[in-house]
């Protein structure tokens, strides 16, 4: 009975410190491609990309006419094409391979294939799918507290640059 008892306590330990050591097992790069891949992470990425431009670009675009009337249309324009610019050659594949060992400090094998599990699933297809356009929509809720925390900061610091003019002593 004695035996039983220390190998039923052996058997359970031995169990725990493989499930620890498995469950602590670094994500290698092939795991975490394959989650970059099922999260199609080169997708998202792009579509995130043309759907901030285009509203940061409409959000630019009425503030620089704003504080400078004087702009044309011409020259926004040209502007927005700079923007479009920036938006399409963006590094995706650079940018993924720069995050692959981010990924890989913060997450085990287990992690990532639970999160490979979940966005395999039709929920995290759905979450994938919306995700750029709930980013989206979420900057433009946010845009106008932003603008008027900018608008705030930046009157703040004139105040001071005013002062700090008025109290510095004038060179000849």
């Amino acid at each position: 009975m004695r035996f039983s008892i220390h190998a039923v306590v052996f058997t359970c330990l031995a169990t725990h410190l493989v499930i620890a050591q498995a469950s602590q097992t670094p994500a290698t790069r092939d795991d975490i491609l394959k989650l970059l891949s099922v999260m199609n992470t080169q997708e998202q990425v792009r579509q995130t990309m043309e759907q901030v431009m285009a509203q940061s670009q409409a959000m630019a675009r009425r503030e620089l006419k704003r504080r400078h009337p004087e702009l044309t249309e011409e020259q926004l324009t040209n502007m927005d094409k700079e923007s479009a610019e920036i938006a399409r050659n963006y590094p995706v594949d650079q940018i993924i391979e720069d995050m692959i060992p981010v990924y890989q400090r913060h997450l085990t094998k287990t992690d990532v294939d639970a999160m490979i599990a979940f966005y395999s699933s039709p929920t995290g297809q759905k979450i994938l799918k919306d995700m750029p356009s709930i980013m989206a929509e979420g900057m433009e809720a946010v845009y106008p507290r932003l603008q008027k925390n900018m608008d705030d900061i930046l009157e703040r610091m004139d105040e001071k640059a005013s002062q700090q003019e008025k109290t510095q002593p004038k060179k000849n």
